[in-house]
């Protein structure tokens, strides 16, 4: 583990998921050497960044629960909330797939995903829109994680944007952070007025719906859109918050120009640790 941390992606085959101690910088190396795999040798790494995610989101459910002031976080689990979800079953459990000796693949479900009964209308929603552009490698997983999460309040309807010059909505995938982390590609510019834009089409009820943009501001587009894109949610009555970052390290780098603006235009812009992000979600939905 500490030759992964020191850059020597080679040993990241070598490590057991049994034993390794998990953490975010080493999911961000394995994840990083994932990236760039055939899928025939990013099966050998599933089991060890299945694990790591599992024990990092386990780790993280355990703080931000009490600071979700009593919504109901059930305990992580995959109880039937109504049919089997086919198609985000075989995504969860690819790691057990074996070849028959006939050809044929057989998966078995140790994960098996149901869909969620349908929500109240009165319910919250919350919408990440999360930068994934180069420079936003350790927010991303960290909200990968946190919306894993979140995704579990009963009241809190949680989306998951993907952002940097296009928009990927992944919200079929967010209570999975394995299958959303192996989905997310971590690199290119930044447009958050695209992922606003987007996000903005998914509110209906907006004195109800929170929208969370994590990125370091550094838009690479003209800004009169970025602000036109806030005040017009502010406008309409959404809560926004917007995370210079989104980690446990305190040390944002984010465009502090930019910041000032949305600011003026009506996004308050801080930097966040997942448990102050999960005290400004309960405060908004108790």
């Amino acid at each position: 583990a500490a030759a992964a941390a020191a850059g020597r992606q080679d040993v990241l085959m070598e490590l057991d998921p049994d034993t390794v101690r998990p953490s975010v910088d080493l999911l961000r190396s394995v994840l990083r050497h994932a990236g760039g795999l055939p899928e025939a040798r990013l099966a050998a790494l599933r089991p060890l960044v299945r694990r790591l995610v599992e024990a990092l989101t386990r780790q993280l459910a355990t703080r931000l629960r009490p600071a979700l002031h009593g919504t109901a976080l059930p305990r992580p689990s995959r109880r039937p909330g109504g049919g089997l979800d086919l198609p985000r079953t075989l995504r969860a459990n690819l790691a057990t797939a074996r070849r028959r000796p006939d050809g044929t693949v057989l998966v078995i479900p140790e994960r098996p995903v149901f869909r969620s009964r349908a929500r109240r209308a009165a319910d919250w929603r919350l919408v990440l829109v999360t930068d994934v552009s180069g420079s936003m490698e350790a927010s991303t997983i960290w909200a990968a994680l946190t919306a894993s999460v979140l995704a579990g309040v009963p009241t809190l309807s949680t989306h998951f944007l993907a952002f940097s010059t296009e928009v990927m909505d992944l919200t079929d995938q967010v209570e999975d952070p394995l299958s959303l982390l192996l989905e997310v590609q971590v690199g290119g510019g930044t447009h958050i007025a695209a992922g606003l834009r987007h996000a903005r089409e998914l509110v209906t009820v907006p004195s109800r719906t929170l929208v969370v943009v994590i990125s370091d501001f550094e838009e690479g587009y003209p800004l009169g859109g970025l602000l036109a894109e806030v005040r017009a949610l502010v406008g309409a009555g959404c809560h926004v918050l917007g995370c210079a970052s989104l980690d446990d390290s305190g040390r944002p780098r984010y465009s502090t120009g930019v910041a000032g603006q949305l600011v003026a235009a009506g996004m308050p812009v801080a930097a966040l640790s997942p448990l102050e992000l999960a005290r400004w979600v309960g405060e908004k939905i108790a």
